[in-house]
């Protein structure tokens, strides 16, 4: 037993050694954007049919021009499949957009009034003028008011943690799952590829999901 005690030493060794190898090697790769286990459950921005036959959800960022776009194809497609998709938003502003995570904030904030819908929507409209603005918050005040929130109880809102808490946890949910990029969409939980992030992509992934369903 002494005699094979060395051997069995320098065995653990070796073990340990090209665990944490391979704990390394993993740490370091990228992980392709995943699904969730019940994306829905844990989403606060949800519209359309609940018992819609396709979920369409994405991760997006008000300060990014493509979004934007996909803002106005989703909408279409949601009156196209009217019943049939569900559309989910979740944020995820990006670090080199200076205003996408105000704007984020703001969404929230219009939110807690029951208007996030309507602010996603002004917040895409106006891009190309607040996201160049001087003063970015007196902006977004406007919107509140022209869509007829409480403008004081918005301020205070924007100024709430627990509102900026909102933008983090949707954010943390999608580097969870490996987003790194908007818009990132997923259709019933499996993530388009970037070829296929566009309106002509998610239409054809939509169909694609509805025949599966359909068949027996």
């Amino acid at each position: 037993m002494k005699r094979s005690l060395p051997f069995i030493i320098v065995a653990l060794v070796a073990l340990i050694t090209v665990g944490t190898g391979v704990a390394l090697y993993r740490s370091h790769q990228v992980p392709a954007p995943t699904a969730a286990q019940d994306s829905a459950a844990s989403a606060l921005h949800v519209k359309g049919n609940a018992k819609a036959l396709v979920t369409v959800e994405e991760f997006g960022d008000f300060e990014c021009p493509p979004c934007a776009m996909m803002s106005v194809a989703l909408h279409q497609l949601e009156k196209e499949y009217a019943g049939k998709v569900r559309i989910i938003f979740r944020q995820f502003p990006l670090a080199m957009h200076p205003h996408a995570r105000e704007a984020a904030t703001a969404s929230e904030a219009a939110h807690l009034q029951g208007k996030f819908w309507e602010m996603h929507d002004l917040l895409y409209q106006e891009q190309a003028t607040w996201k160049k603005a001087a003063d970015v918050p007196a902006l977004f005040n406007s919107y509140a008011a022209k869509l007829g929130l409480d403008v004081e109880r918005f301020t205070k809102d924007l100024q709430n943690p627990e509102t900026a808490a909102r933008v983090t946890k949707d954010h943390e949910e999608g580097t969870s799952r490996g987003v790194t990029s908007t818009p990132t969409i997923f259709v019933n939980n499996t993530a388009l590829p970037s070829t296929s992030t566009n309106p002509a992509g998610v239409r054809a992934a939509i169909e694609t999901a509805l025949k599966e369903k359909s068949t027996p």
